[in-house]
């Protein structure tokens, strides 16, 4: 088995206390330690900021949804490479959407992916924002505005897709590896 990280990854119980509870927190939901936790725990200042900036972006109300806010991670990672975001978001999108089938069929092609206009609309700006972000412009803003999303849902596009463009250059850099666990989650629905 590969190790799950090129630089040292230190234990659960080596992790400074409040990022030992959030970790816990996590597992106590997944069942398990996702990798990237304890990859990212290499630089404990660093793995608070992006778990502080990670939970802003996701877990907040707004005009996506959480499933959307998924496929944004799964397209736009699987564009950078990112095999374990594509894995690891793969199956949460399929658990957030309740759909064995749409993390493989966004991070193939959402265009042909069983997916409304609205979210193909989003998923093609996200991939504008992810590869060439000067080119965003005003006739962007009208077609998002056409498919429903007003101007913080735009911005919540931009800022997950920026984000998580930070998340899969660490990860592709660092050669993190998925847990195995992920493979296989909500697939049976």
């Amino acid at each position: 088995m590969n190790p799950i990280s090129r630089y040292p990854v230190p234990t659960l119980a080596d992790l400074p206390g409040d990022i030992k509870n959030r970790v816990m927190e996590v597992q106590e939901k997944a069942g398990f330690v996702p990798n990237v936790f304890l990859a990212m725990g290499h630089r404990p200042n660093e793995l608070r900021a992006f778990m502080d900036y990670h939970d802003a972006l996701m877990n907040k109300a707004g005009g996506l949804s959480q499933a959307e806010r998924e496929m944004i991670i799964v397209t736009t990672s699987n564009d950078n490479g990112c095999l374990y975001c594509v894995v690891a978001h793969g199956a949460v999108l399929r658990i957030r959407a309740k759909n064995a089938l749409i993390a493989d069929q966004v991070a193939v092609n959402y265009l042909k992916a069983d997916i409304s206009a609205r979210q193909k609309a989003m998923l093609s700006f996200a991939l504008k924002i992810s590869n060439n972000a000067q080119t965003a412009s005003d006739a962007d803003f009208e077609l998002l505005k056409s498919h429903g999303f007003d101007e913080e849902d735009i911005w919540d596009i931009a800022a997950i897709t920026a984000f998580f463009g930070l998340s899969n250059r660490m990860v592709n850099f660092a050669s993190m590896q998925p847990n195995q666990e992920f493979y296989n989650m909500g697939r049976d629905f």
